[in-house]
This record gives C-alpha cells, structure tokens and sequence, in this order.
C-alpha cells in the first residue's frame, strides 16, 4: 500500500510519496545516468525483456533491492513519478509475454520522457503495447497488482489510472491531488474497481488524508510532515491491518501488514530540488536533500562488494535506520520524543537556506548517520518498557528474525 500527492501551490509544484511494501524489503536510492543504446537493443526489466529505446535520461530512483523499476524517482528533466497498487474485478488481460511491472513502468517513462506530458503518454504506449504482469513482492510471487500513477513536473501533473491494458487519466486541476490503493476517476472506478480491496486497504480514508494535506501545504516540509501522519497521535495497530490508517504506515496486520519502506518529496517550484529518506518510516528517518546532478553515489549501496538484500547488513543505511526504527516502535511516543526535535531542526535547517547553500548527499547522511547512532545508543540505554500488544510483539520478532536482526531480548 502507498499514498502520493501533488500540491500546486501559488509558487509551483510540490509532489510527494510513501512507498509501503514489504516489511523486511530493503529499499535504496540508486543513480542510473543518461545513455545511447544501439539500433535493436533489447532491455530486460524485472521479469520480462523489451524493445530498447535510442537514448534514456538520467534518473535517481528509490527501487526495492530486487527490482529493476522504482517505486518513485525523478529524471534530469524534472519529471518526477511515484505509482501506487490498485486492485480491480475485471479488467482486460492479453498475453504478450512482455507484461511489465507498475515499478518498471515507472521507470521506463522516466528514462524516456522530458515533461510529465511525454511521460504519460509513454506510459500510456507501454500498457497498450505489453500490459502489466508478474509477481509484486519478493516474498509472496502470487501477489499481484495493477496499477495508478501520479506525474508531475514544474508545470503541473497528471493522474493515470489503468486495469490491465485500459487506463483513464486526469489533468490534476485546482490545489492538490492525492492518490492511494484505489481508483479515483468516477467513472473507471465503476469498471473496474474492487471495492472490497479498497476498503480492506482503507484507501479512501488515506487519500482523504493526503488530499487534505496538499491542499493546506506550501512548503515541502508541510508534504514531509503530511508523509509523516499516523491515524492517531502515534501509530494504532490493527490485528487485521496494522498501522493502515495514515500515510505512515507500519507493520502488523494478520491481513494487510505492509510497512512504510522509503519515502520521497520533490521542490519543483523551481531548479528541482528533491529529498529522500533512503530508509522506512519517515516517523523516524530524516529527509536527505540531493539533485539529480548529485548523482547520490554517496546514498547508494555499494553492491560490487555487499549488495543489498532482505537480509540485515549494517553496511547499508536502509538496515542501520532499522535499528532505530524497530526499537522506536516498543514505545512509539516515548521514543520519538527523545530525538524528534534535534532531527526536525537538522530538515528545517536545510529547508531554510539556499539550494547551494545545502550539504551534499554525502555530507547529510554522515550528519544523519552520526545522530541516529546516538539515538539508538540513547533508546537502548533507557531501556523503555515494550508497551505493544503480545501478538504485535511476536509478529515483528518473526520479521527481525526473517530479516536475521541482531536481537538483545529473549522472545516477548
């Protein structure tokens, strides 16, 4: 489950995402740059292999460790996109073999597109051509999806909607468009909708959230605060959904248990600025600032040696970040309370100075780096008692020893 937004403000446009998948699903801020492919270069995307096109823009994308797409990214252009699951009763399916995943379409539209125009009407070419397919999650290969779209560059956004090979798309138009796991344009919805899904995944309770959110924001720490929203105070679980209710979500349901893996938030007011947490939850990470330009080399893993995984390794950021966040959430109000205000001073100070005035990627995550290791020393020294529910508690000590999690309690 995920949820994107768009607020076009008086000044421009602000686009922002959460990306919920997986729990132990590590994710990762990845430069792909700009090049020239050979006359009849075919391209293999996560599971299937299509035509090549002539030349592809740099991109910076936030992509789950074994995916070739992303779950949102931004090119040099100043396109940015972010997709979102979408369950549908009926929709039409033929068999091309080639059949994309909504990540890879995200991608693709990225690397061949320069304004948000181009880039719908690429993604609108693909579904045509190859349709969606393919397994959605590492862990569960039957789980699968189809999928919405939001587009947005300097000059406005589109919202694309599909069901198989058909789509329906909307030029978001007034203050603010949200999207979340389930249809939004009236009359696809009625063709295509599983209304049961949608209620099951409380898509028009957050798209309600996040809409309002745009609406009021002005600022990209207004969307970084709006990513950052629980249902409650703090985050109340569910036995059948977990912490489903807002735009931050955690892990926990029987049913739904997807877990906030990475979130991103884009400055199109002017020279694209963007900011990524490189880690989940945005309740407990820190937004990092970077341009395309950038290249985030410093962001990315260094998988020649140590790739990625689903696995625990405290060489990358996404697993360091776990520490603290898994223990933060023994005693979520308690714990945020003890390094909320230091890491909100670290973003405003970089949201109030000139974009040339800002840290390079490197230089952030080792500021941000250096805090979270206090913190989680802090955390563990109070000791803070687990004041989740015993169910709450033994499902994430599965998913800590899933993910092979240095542990130092015994069984809850």
């Amino acid at each position: 489950m995920c949820d994107t937004l768009v607020s076009l403000t008086e000044d421009g446009v602000i686009f922002g995402k959460n990306s919920d998948r997986d729990a132990n699903e590590a994710q990762a801020l990845r430069f792909h740059p700009a090049a020239d492919h050979a006359p009849g270069a075919t391209l293999r995307c996560t599971w299937s292999t299509i035509p090549q096109v002539p030349h592809t823009y740099a991109v910076v994308l936030s992509q789950p460790w074994w995916m070739w797409g992303a779950e949102m990214g931004a090119n040099e252009h100043g396109v940015v996109i972010g997709n979102e699951a979408v369950f549908t009763r009926s929709a039409p399916r033929t068999t091309t073999g080639t059949e994309l995943l909504g990540m890879d379409l995200v991608r693709l539209a990225l690397e061949r597109s320069r304004t948000a125009d181009e880039a719908l009407s690429t993604l609108v070419a693909l579904l045509e051509r190859h349709g969606q397919g393919g397994a959605c999650s590492w862990e569960n290969r039957r789980f699968t999806y189809d999928n919405s779209f939001l587009i947005a560059d300097q000059h406005g956004a589109h919202v694309l909607e599909s069901a198989g090979h058909a789509w329906a798309s909307e030029v978001v138009s007034g203050r603010a468009r949200s999207i979340s796991n389930g249809f939004s344009i009236p009359a696809f919805a009625r063709h295509y909708a599983d209304r049961t899904r949608e209620q099951v995944g409380r898509a028009v309770q957050r798209r309600q959230r996040t809409e309002r959110a745009a609406r009021a924001a002005r600022h990209p720490g207004e969307v970084m605060a709006a990513l950052r929203e629980h249902e409650f105070a703090a985050p109340r679980f569910n036995a059948v959904t977990g912490a489903l209710g807002a735009p931050c979500v955690h892990a926990g349901g029987a049913v739904v248990s997807t877990q906030t893996t990475a979130s991103w938030v884009s400055d199109l007011r002017g020279a694209p600025q963007h900011w990524a947490t490189g880690s989940s939850a945005p309740c407990t990470s820190t937004f990092l600032p970077f341009t395309v330009e950038d290249r985030v080399a410093e962001l990315a893993p260094r998988e020649e040696s140590r790739p990625l995984r689903n696995v625990f390794d405290a060489d990358h950021r996404w697993w360091r970040h776990e520490l603290l966040h898994r223990l933060t959430l023994r005693d979520h109000s308690a714990s945020t309370a003890r390094f909320r205000a230091e890491r909100d001073a670290f973003e405003a100070a970089w949201l109030s100075v000139p974009a040339a005035d800002l840290p390079g990627p490197g230089e952030a995550q080792a500021v941000i780096d250096e805090a979270e290791a206090r913190w989680l020393a802090d955390l563990r020294a109070a000791d803070l008692p687990d004041r989740r529910p015993s169910w709450l508690r033994a499902l994430w000590w599965r998913l800590d020893g899933a993910a092979h999690l240095p542990r130092t309690k015994e069984h809850p």
